[in-house]
């Protein structure tokens, strides 16, 4: 497996990782704004068009590849095992498929006297236990932390038993939500990394697999036609992870010139696939998806050139905590307005949400969850699946 430039920790994955958080916090915010323009809005599923709005759950999963050899590396150098290495992986994401479940049934036609519980508390409930079970602990004896983690295990399945739907069902599979289709994307682009070894060829073929699978999905009627979502996820994160070993696998030459050539190949690959599957994020499209691959490739190579390069990092700063903490980041939302329901209380007004008004209030709102990471991790709150 090729060596990684040993470095503890890489600015311009983390700045582009806190680029991505915050934006993704101002658009999932934006969503609930009134008379927006068009650019500013997910397109819908038939449109063959995608806004920047839609390439930001792409950003994250690209980002998600390119940390995948540090993930790795970092295990190994602990002295893990392969075996250890996979079962970190496969707990990771079912940590993120759990997370996922429990945050789509929340939204998906709770019914509070059916449960016993209003929804609003229902909701901090959960979150508290997430916070008790992945929380990073630092008490001398590690028995308190396995106590409060227990705890937290113990709020999450009591959660998942009275859980109870407008049908009167328990919690079902809708869909895996945002973290749980992050976690089968990341479970196949490491399962994949270590097949491969790290060799970029590898990489770059399970690339083209990926999008063949989706191909094969859509033209035939197998078992595939259900799983071609999760195939051009894994694409995405594997773009990633071959762009991170043209940085970092300290054997590349001219690395700038690779990663502009391996973005114009994206795209024209977009390109030539467009007129047979149109582009759209709905439905998870291979022109899509390389398309944001491709603009990853070169926003990350601008970000490379001003942290890592030519050292100007001061402003990653406030995006740190964050970049540090992507989970804690992505419930704080959720976090708050579960607060706000619970005690009839809201911070904005709804018939100000609307315009330009309504957007500077997502965009307050996005900076303020930043700078509120930073202050729980000051008291002890991080969170490490």
């Amino acid at each position: 497996m090729p060596e990684l430039k040993p470095q503890p920790r890489i600015l311009s994955i983390d700045a582009l990782r806190g680029i991505t958080i915050l934006v993704m916090i101002f658009v999932n915010e934006l969503a609930g704004i009134r008379n927006i323009p068009q650019w500013a809005q997910h397109m819908k599923a038939d449109a063959d068009a995608m806004t920047f709005v839609d390439m930001v759950f792409p950003f994250f999963l690209f980002i998600v590849g390119m940390s995948v050899p540090f993930a790795v590396k970092n295990r190994q150098s602990k002295g893990d095992s392969t075996a250890k290495i996979l079962l970190h992986i496969g707990f990771r994401t079912l940590g993120l498929l759990v997370l996922g479940l429990f945050m789509v049934n929340a939204e998906s036609g709770y019914n509070a006297e059916a449960t016993g519980l209003r929804e609003s508390l229902w909701t901090l409930l959960f979150y508290a236990s997430v916070i008790l079970v992945w929380n990073v602990y630092k008490f001398e004896k590690p028995f308190i932390a396995y106590l409060l983690r227990g705890i937290g295990v113990v709020g999450l399945i009591t959660l998942g038993w009275i859980y109870r739907d407008n049908e009167g069902n328990g919690m079902q599979v809708h869909w895996w939500g945002i973290l749980g289709l992050i976690g089968w994307a990341y479970l196949f682009t490491s399962l994949i990394y270590l097949a491969c070894k790290g060799h970029k060829a590898g990489v770059a073929i399970a690339i083209i697999a990926s999008m063949g699978f989706f191909i094969l999905g859509r033209e035939t009627d197998t078992w595939a036609s259900g799983q071609t979502g999760h195939a051009i996820h894994t694409g995405i994160a594997l773009c990633g992870l071959l762009l991170s070993l043209n940085y970092f696998d300290g054997k590349t030459k001219q690395p700038y010139f690779w990663a502009i050539v391996f973005a114009v190949l994206l795209a024209i690959a977009a390109y030539v696939l467009r007129p047979y599957y149109t582009i759209s994020k709905i439905w998870a499209t291979p022109s899509w998806a390389l398309y944001s691959a491709a603009s990853c490739c070169v926003l990350y190579t601008v970000v490379y050139w001003i942290t890592d390069v030519k050292g100007y990092n001061r402003w990653t700063g406030f995006l740190r905590p964050a970049a540090a903490n992507p989970l804690l980041t992505y419930i704080i939302p959720s976090i708050l307005y579960a607060l706000m329901y619970y005690f009839h209380f809201f911070l904005f007004p709804d018939a100000w949400r609307t315009g330009w008004l309504g957007a500077a209030y997502c965009a307050v709102f996005a900076l303020a969850v930043m700078g509120l990471v930073k202050l729980l991790n000051k008291i002890g709150i991080r969170l490490q699946l």
